[in-house]
């Protein structure tokens, strides 16, 4: 009789090591869950500021380039005049 409750005493001990084991590594896992949501709500922070960003330089590009082309008109314009 004795050595059934042992035996069943250290099944249960054994049970209740692998119940913590696997809450510290749900525990774990919830943390690193946590980081990667904040880091995927930073990156896409970051990505809505980065397209923003290249829409603006874009339309400047665009500004540049009528204004090179219409100072390359202008100089054509002063050479078939001279």
């Amino acid at each position: 009789m004795n050595d059934i409750k042992s035996n069943a005493s250290a099944k249960s001990a054994v049970i209740d090591q692998e119940l913590r084991l696997f809450e510290t590594r749900l525990d774990e896992l919830v943390l690193l869950l946590n980081q990667l949501r904040e880091e995927n709500r930073a990156l896409r922070q970051r990505l809505d500021g980065l397209a923003t960003e290249r829409a603006t330089l874009l339309q400047k590009n665009e500004q540049v380039r009528a204004r090179v082309e219409a100072m390359i008109g202008r100089l054509k314009a002063m050479e078939h005049g001279a």
